[in-house]
């Protein structure tokens, strides 16, 4: 089974980074510093010892005490004053032969020092010491005693408890432990408020969000038939899409990003619309020659400007794709050859009438009526669809017009189609093939375009259209669909293009035959599902 892997929101992955980093900070900042304090502590209790130790040593009363010249009684009294004054746990002063000489406990004055740990202070050494006495564990300093000669005379021993020395470091501990848990709750905080914000930032849109928005825009403008220029407040292009890219190529520009827009195109007013904050819809330019229709809208952040987009397309495009896409001219034209073709025919008529030929009118209407019924009947039973056999018959009608023969297999057939919508697209195809074709023909000698549309195998539909023209060359059939390219002339050059748009569009396959001298055959192969 495949797993998924869980996706943290961005407010919840910023907060839990933030507030990782800031307790991994104060964790090494507290180890550092209870390291730090510790060891502090116990320097300042081994100096405190150490000056104690001594200042006792170098006393005059102790001295002379351990020397015999003068009471020792005087020793516990001096001593006992400097413990209370410095709060020690004892003070005791050492003859050469480790007996006592004062001790906070005055029972215990005279007999042997206990710890196990004084020897090494009798070898006139100076040093710390951790051990356990008559009043528990604690930690000691030793000094020797000197009379003036040099001669070592005792020993002096300073004892501060143990559990004082916890309780220094433990309290510092305290202090720091307390500061760390505030700077957690504070730093929490913080990142909460910090994620909350860049969320805002980002619209309260997520990482990978922004990341498809992203894609889909890019897609988006590059892909647009429309030609795309951004500007910043200042009028510097920022943003340029594939079709505007195009536009700048063919006025002779190479490089445009982060250059202003009026030093390219100074015709396009993006500056006014910016100091304006109006949009412009519409509008016509003309640049190198080239007609456009643009649209230009500032873009407002926070209710105010910071910049501009242009939007255009070129109105020649607009003016054929209006008239091709949307199958109106074709619709149109259908309409038109057919109301031209019967007020031929009621010109017929009518003076048939005025001459007083009535057998004569007789035939002829019988003539124009089997035409209709064998043209219409032979459309309307083989093409099922109604807007596809409303189009041929107006081709037919226009092919007449233009003193052509548009002839149907008799194979032809066609159903109705599943999906509705591809029928505009054959529309597109067929008209533009038939058209293609009928203009080829205009010089031949045998006028006559064939057309067979029949389904074949695994659901597709076939299309043919051939005609008796001059026919092409190797080099007109490679470059025949290129969108512009013509034989016949200027502003021409679209239709046969958009064949393969539509060809393209519907998933099939175009194939061209032709010989010169001997006509030109298409044939468009096309998914095609029969509505059941």
């Amino acid at each position: 089974m495949k797993k998924h892997k869980i996706k943290l929101r961005l407010q919840t992955t910023i907060t839990l980074f933030v507030s990782g980093v800031i307790i991994f900070c104060l964790l090494v900042t507290n180890y550092l510093t209870k390291q730090y304090i510790e060891e502090t502590t116990l320097a300042r209790i081994e100096e405190k010892a150490r000056n104690i130790s001594r200042t006792v040593a170098l006393s005059p009363i102790v001295i002379d005490g351990l020397s015999g010249k003068r009471d020792e009684e005087a020793i516990q009294t001096y001593t006992e004053k400097i413990r209370k004054a410095t709060d020690v746990l004892f003070i005791v002063v050492l003859d050469m032969n480790g007996m006592r000489k004062s001790h906070p406990n005055p029972n215990k004055i005279g007999k042997r020092f206990v710890g196990g740990d004084e020897d090494p202070v009798y070898s006139g050494e100076e040093y710390k010491s951790t051990a356990k006495g008559t009043l528990g564990m604690s930690f000691r300093y030793f000094t020797p005693v000197m009379n003036e000669k040099g001669q070592q005379v005792g020993a002096v021993a300073v004892g501060i408890r143990l559990d004082d020395v916890k309780n220094q470091v433990n309290q510092g501990n305290r202090i720091i432990f307390i500061s760390m848990f505030l700077g957690i709750m504070i730093g929490l905080i913080g990142a909460v408020l910090l994620a909350k914000k860049v969320k805002n930032i980002m619209f309260g849109m997520e990482p990978d969000e922004i990341a498809r928005l992203l894609e889909q825009r890019s897609a988006m403008l590059e892909y647009a038939r429309e030609g795309v220029i951004a500007v910043d407040k200042d009028g510097n292009i920022t943003l340029v899409n594939q079709e505007a890219n195009r536009l700048f190529k063919t006025m002779g520009i190479e490089e445009y990003i982060d250059r202003k827009i009026v030093d390219l195109i100074p015709t396009i007013h993006l500056q006014a619309v910016m100091d304006k904050g109006q949009k412009v819809i519409d509008q016509e330019y003309s640049l190198n020659g080239l007609m456009i229709v643009a649209n230009i809208v500032p873009i407002f952040v926070n209710q105010e400007i910071v910049g501009a987009v242009a939007t255009f397309r070129d109105k020649t495009d607009i003016k054929l794709m209006a008239e091709q896409l949307t199958g109106v001219r074709a619709y149109a034209e259908a309409l038109r050859s057919q109301t031209h073709e019967f007020m031929n025919k009621l010109h017929v008529i009518l003076g048939m009438v005025h001459l007083e030929l009535y057998d004569q009118l007789v035939e002829f209407v019988k003539s124009v009526t089997n035409t209709f019924h064998s043209e219409v009947g032979f459309v309307t039973n083989r093409f099922k669809d109604p807007v596809i056999a409303g189009f041929l018959l107006g081709k037919v009608s226009y092919a007449r017009e233009k003193g052509a023969r548009l002839v149907f297999s008799e194979n032809c057939f066609m159903p109705k189609p599943k999906d509705q919508d591809i029928i505009q697209e054959i529309i597109t195809i067929l008209g533009n093939l038939m058209d293609n074709s009928l203009d080829a023909v205009i010089g031949s000698k045998e006028k006559k375009v064939e057309v067979e549309i029949i389904p074949v195998c695994n659901k597709k539909l076939s299309i043919t259209v051939s005609d008796t023209g001059p026919g092409m060359s190797t080099d007109i059939k490679e470059r025949v669909f290129e969108k512009g390219f013509s034989t016949k002339g200027q502003d021409r050059g679209l239709g046969l293009h958009l064949v393969k748009q539509s060809v393209e569009k519907l998933h099939g396959q175009i194939i061209i035959s032709s010989e010169l001298g001997r006509g030109t055959k298409f044939t468009v192969t096309l998914p095609y599902e029969e509505k059941e």
